[in-house]
């Protein structure tokens, strides 16, 4: 059920990815737009396996830098990265003014095997090096004095706040319960400043994984990761890519429903009832997957209470 009072300024945010053709370029423009206007955190754009998509991300990053208020997030990973390679991606966007990555490992794209990992062999690593590679590069910022030709403010520069992945039920590759706390600790030590979580179905899978990880000493935010699931075909992809059970409740719901119409209403439901409870059980916020469209991600924030319900959106 829709609410028309939000709960007190849940902090939210969005996930894209680089458009696929020069003719989705101007879509993604426009669902940018509307993402911001709702006023998240950040937006965060995914970044393809061994460079595939670093330049269209950076072309998306800065297109939400120049034409919104919001702080643009860049995804960077190991795989196929020498740390020439990653370094020299790390400089592209610092001097592009992107201050804030998710750091990820990255699983090898089909067909390879982990020797394609690359020169960085963990996200603690990618954490580190982005670390350096900022210190390398300024360690301090200058900004002009108006009505001082030539003169410069000298200030501390703001150091990059770099997010990593965490996994609510376990990596497909984890060997035993506990090696995804300890891949977080790591994490954390390394410099991370906040977690993403993978995809979950019910709000137990956070909300338990939360309390393993503050009880074995991780102390950064870990942002809940919603995705809205509005059809059987999306479903069975992403259990496929990440390993997750099947959430037999819902893919019934799915499967049984006729209408496009009605199988959107499910998923949107079944996120924002998740967005609830596990807002309701003390997440920090809430990050949507939004699948490179804003009208369902929206919607879920409306039905969870997060926004107001829009009259015109």
């Amino acid at each position: 059920m829709s609410s028309e009072t939000p709960n007190p300024r849940v902090p939210f945010s969005f996930e894209l990815y680089p458009p696929r053709s020069a003719s989705s370029h101007e879509a993604l423009h426009e669902t940018v737009r509307r993402l911001a206007a709702a006023g998240p955190d950040f937006i965060s754009v995914t970044y393809g396996a061994g460079g595939s998509t670093g330049g269209r991300s950076l072309e998306v990053l800065r297109f939400i830098r120049e034409h919104t208020d919001v702080e643009p997030l860049a995804h960077l990973t190991c795989v196929g990265n020498t740390y020439a390679g990653a370094a020299t991606l790390i400089r592209e966007f610092l001097d592009a003014g992107i201050l804030s990555f998710l750091a990820l490992r990255g699983d090898p794209p089909v067909g390879h095997d982990e020797p394609f990992l690359g020169d960085l062999e963990s996200a603690a690593q990618l954490v580190q090096l982005i670390d350096r590679v900022q210190a390398e590069r300024a360690p301090y910022e200058e900004s002009p004095v108006p009505g001082i030709p030539g003169a410069a403010r000298v200030s501390a520069r703001r150091k990059a706040s770099i997010a990593v992945a965490a996994f609510p039920n376990g990596h497909p590759r984890s060997v035993h319960r506990w090696q995804d706390v300890d891949a977080l600790l790591a994490k954390q030590a390394a410099g991370a400043t906040s977690a993403i979580t993978q995809l979950f179905f019910h709000a137990d899978d956070y909300l338990t994984f939360v309390e393993r990880a503050r009880a074995a000493g991780v102390t950064i935010p870990i942002l809940p990761g919603i995705m809205p699931i509005v059809s059987p075909v999306r479903l069975a992809r992403v259990l496929e890519l990440t390993g997750e059970t099947l959430p037999s409740e819902l893919a019934i719901a799915l499967d049984v429903e006729p209408t496009r119409e009605g199988r959107h209403e499910i998923g949107v439901e079944w996120a924002a009832r998740l967005a609830r409870e596990v807002v309701d059980g003390g997440a920090p916020g809430v990050h949507l997957y939004a699948f490179n469209q804003h009208d369902t991600v929206l919607t879920v924030l409306e039905e969870a209470g997060v926004l107001p319900v829009s009259r015109l959106r």
